[in-house]
């Protein structure tokens, strides 16, 4: 059976998974989680005439939440050469053979701001809603300590989300608006 094209145009907004194999792992240590971000990095890079913008991200043990604006370029060719590169890391590492990932990353396009706002939420919700941690900034591999100030923002641009949160004068604002919004009763469950 053929693959289905997947739609695609200039500065389209997509809510990337990527699965481990009959669910299993991705990440086992510490290391493995730096070592896919370092790829987003180095995969941002190599495609920064196309620009690729990540808006915010989430690694889980087993799956991995993208949310990527592809201006020039559909996501396929970020995320395949990321994942291409990851399971030949990992494989290698854990002497393993055979597919890392569950078939292709699934993909969602986004369709106005409200979900994409709702999407960034649900994606730094994940940890929380898997119960391991209790709060969103517990938690080390996404990128929502990065959107609250209190990590440095590396591989993300996080205005394309705060830009919808500055309703005041205050440098900090939008960030502290994002935080009570991200921890309030997530909105329509629908959306993502």
């Amino acid at each position: 059976m053929p693959t289905v094209r997947r739609i695609w145009y200039p500065g389209a907004i997509y809510h990337i998974t990527v699965r481990g194999n009959h669910k299993e792992n991705i990440f086992r240590e510490e290391k493995d989680f730096k070592k896919y971000l370092q790829l987003i990095e180095e995969a941002l890079e190599y495609y920064r005439d196309d620009e690729y913008e990540i808006i915010c991200y989430c690694l889980m043990d087993n799956h991995v939440h993208i949310l990527i604006e592809a201006k020039n370029e559909p996501p396929g060719y970020f995320i395949g050469r990321v994942n291409s590169l990851y399971a030949k890391y990992f494989n290698k590492k854990y002497d393993c053979v055979g597919h890392l990932f569950q078939g292709r990353y699934h993909c969602k396009i986004i369709k106005n701001n409200l979900q994409m706002i709702e999407v960034s939420r649900y994606i730094h919700l994940n940890p929380v809603r898997a119960n391991m941690v209790d709060k969103p900034e517990d938690y080390k591999w996404s990128s929502y300590n990065m959107y609250i100030g209190k990590e440095e923002e590396k591989i993300i641009n996080p205005e394309k989300i705060l830009q919808h949160f500055k309703w005041s004068i205050d440098e900090d604002s939008e960030r502290n608006f994002y935080k009570e919004f991200v921890e309030s009763t997530p909105g329509v469950q629908n959306l993502v």
